[in-house]
């Protein structure tokens, strides 16, 4: 039988709200009702239905204060006009600073305006971050935030969020919740925390995974990963569950803090020591084992402030993949995991092309330290 082209302004109308409605995110729900008058009415725009943020959640150190769960997002950029092997791709990080979806682009020097009929814009990861107001800096006692769903149909009331705070500690609040739930009273020792595969998983400084039932009951999901290395770090990659596993040259010390019950971000006497080695393992899910990998191929990780992903170098033709992309308090560095090499990134230029401008969301002081 052979098959029939059908022009997409021939597409059945009672087709459109089942394709529409199986967008995930609101660039994907915006795009669609771009296309044409009866698109746009087959389905309702994504502000009349998910939540606005930021949201409105427990303040996490002091229960006199308010907060607000704010959310930033990650697009790749490219141009919507050349061949399906992209010569060029930007990395660029939006943030939702204010209700109404207002966007603010991070770097303050990216273009104001972006013609979306010139770029493809797809998106690549989400991060989140709790504030003391709706545009205000997040708490530096916050070391890692993740919510849960938040899709272009999700409704505030479904919303669920886990914080790591005060240096390992795990909490948990549901949309509209007066307070933080302690997840776990014993231990206090968490490193990072991800939704994978529709459930959160957290991974603490032995490096054992877990993944939180709907009771807030830990459940193994691995063995310890017997790593040596300080932190660690869950990140998903083309569906698989990976660990980097951070080593410093010194021990990693604890944040000490004045008063935990004053409504303030407060100063700690915490000094990161530099970065001197990367491991990656890779869950092997069927026999529970953890897998050291020593060739990434095409994959680039970037560790970010509030977040960690993974893209592909051949989405970004002037990188390099097999390389891990992090920052501490000297700036913004490439590790290579074949040779083990560290490199700043400012050093090479290819490197360095993805983020346009140069990333100052990930280094503020990137484009006056030296090589």
């Amino acid at each position: 039988m052979t098959e029939r082209i059908v022009d997409w302004s021939d597409l059945p109308k009672e087709l459109l709200p089942c394709i529409g409605k199986s967008l995930e995110s609101s660039a994907e729900v915006l795009r669609f009702r771009s296309v044409c008058a009866s698109w746009r009415s087959s389905i309702p725009s994504f502000r009349e239905i998910s939540p606005s943020l930021p949201l409105p959640f427990p303040n996490p150190i002091s229960p006199r204060g308010e907060a607000y769960v704010s959310l930033t997002t990650f697009y790749r950029l490219e141009l919507a006009h050349q061949n399906p092997n992209p010569s060029e791709g930007w990395l660029i990080r939006v943030e939702e600073s204010e209700p109404g979806r207002h966007i603010r682009v991070l770097p303050e020097s990216f273009p104001k305006l972006i013609n979306l009929l010139d770029f493809r814009v797809l998106e690549v990861s989400k991060a989140y971050k709790v504030g003391k107001s709706l545009s205000g800096s997040s708490f530096t006692t916050v070391n890692k935030v993740v919510l849960f769903p938040n899709s272009a149909w999700t409704r505030a009331e479904d919303c669920v969020v886990f914080i790591i705070y005060l240096d390992g500690n795990l909490g948990y609040a549901k949309y509209g919740d007066k307070r933080w739930t302690l997840v776990d009273k014993q231990y206090s020792h968490y490193d990072d925390i991800i939704v994978y595969k529709g459930q959160f998983y957290v991974i603490d400084r032995l490096g054992t995974v877990s993944w939180i039932d709907s009771s807030l009951k830990l459940i193994q999901f691995s063995p310890p990963l017997c790593g040596l290395g300080s932190q660690k770090y869950l990140v998903e990659s083309c569906g698989e569950l990976y660990v980097l596993d951070r080593y410093f040259d010194g021990e990693r010390s604890q944040r000490r803090y004045r008063d935990e019950n004053i409504f303030a971000d407060l100063p700690s006497s915490h000094v990161c020591p530099r970065t001197i080695d990367f491991k990656v393992y890779k869950l092997d899910q069927e026999w529970g084992t953890w897998v050291l990998v020593k060739n990434l191929s095409d994959t680039m990780f970037i560790l970010s402030n509030d977040c960690s992903f993974s893209v592909s170098a051949r989405e970004f033709p002037a990188c390099k993949g097999n390389c891990i992309y992090f920052t501490d308090e000297n700036g913004f560095f490439v590790f290579n995991l074949g040779d083990g090499s560290f490199s700043k990134i400012q050093c090479f230029p290819h490197f360095s092309h993805i983020f346009r401008p140069p990333p100052s969301w990930l280094s503020p002081n990137l484009t006056s330290s030296k090589c």
